[in-house]
């Protein structure tokens, strides 16, 4: 049975202004659990606490490049330690470390020489792709620079709305198939070409029957994300329709 959790960031505005009570909503959705972002804006207690109120698992975090150097590593493993969390993504990488295939290959190796000390307290480490990665980089996809040169424990989150924005011809498809084994949570985001990402699951131009035969073929997937960011709906409107969605398409 596939597992469900949202990216807060998409209900970002009703979780700064009440974490507990839109912990509470998620919940009240129909979501396993939820993923966190960026910086950390309550104490691990407090999130621990609250999870533990509302029976949601932490999925994951969308963790800052920063909170991963040496001076501030250890802390933001003790802070997931304490509240559950053993998968730390990274969202997003400056202009230096992605522009161009030698970057992407020394950020490869960074990222190994992270996972590496993540491994010693069973954590691991992923990173998250946007529209660039799906866009051709002397010769080949960034997302292939750097997944090809990361060690198999690096996991890839595939985020199907960002990588099908990339464009025509743009494949999807391929990582699924590519890094067996290293999708461990997928963000699901709805995108079309005639309407971007003001569009709705099982209405846009993602085809959701064969990107879970693929997946369930070739993956393990952990958790299926959901993160909505199009203003088509409100934010709580947008997630809930997003679970109910997903769980409509019967595939």
């Amino acid at each position: 049975m596939r597992k469900y959790g949202v990216q807060l960031y998409s209900v970002r505005d009703e979780f700064r202004k009440d974490m507990w009570g839109t912990l509470r909503k998620v919940k009240a959705m129909g979501y396993d659990a939820v993923e966190f972002f960026w910086e950390f804006t309550h104490t691990a207690q407090e999130v621990k606490a609250a999870l533990k109120d509302t029976g949601l698992e932490c999925c994951g975090w969308h963790t800052p490049w920063h909170y991963l150097q040496p001076g501030n590593l250890m802390g933001t493993i003790t802070y997931n330690k304490i509240i559950g969390n053993n998968e730390l993504t990274v969202p997003g990488l400056s202009n230096e470390m992605t522009n161009s295939k030698a970057a992407w290959l020394d950020t490869a190796d960074q990222f190994n020489k992270i996972a590496d000390k993540l491994a010693s307290y069973g954590m691991k480490l992923s990173y998250h792709n946007h529209v660039e990665e799906f866009k051709d980089m002397e010769g080949d996809l960034p997302i292939r620079h750097f997944m090809d040169n990361a060690c198999r424990d690096i996991g890839l989150q595939l985020d199907n709305g960002n990588a099908f924005s990339a464009g025509a011809g743009t494949d999807v498809y391929d990582p699924i198939t590519r890094y067996p084994g290293r999708v461990r949570t997928i963000h699901h985001k709805p995108y079309s070409v005639k309407d971007g990402f003001a569009t709705m699951i099982g209405e846009d131009d993602i085809d959701w029957v064969r990107f879970f035969a693929l997946c369930d073929k070739h993956q393990c997937v952990d958790w299926h994300i959901v993160e909505y960011e199009d203003e088509k709906y409100s934010q709580l409107e947008g997630i809930k329709a997003c679970l109910d969605a997903l769980k409509g398409l019967n595939v």
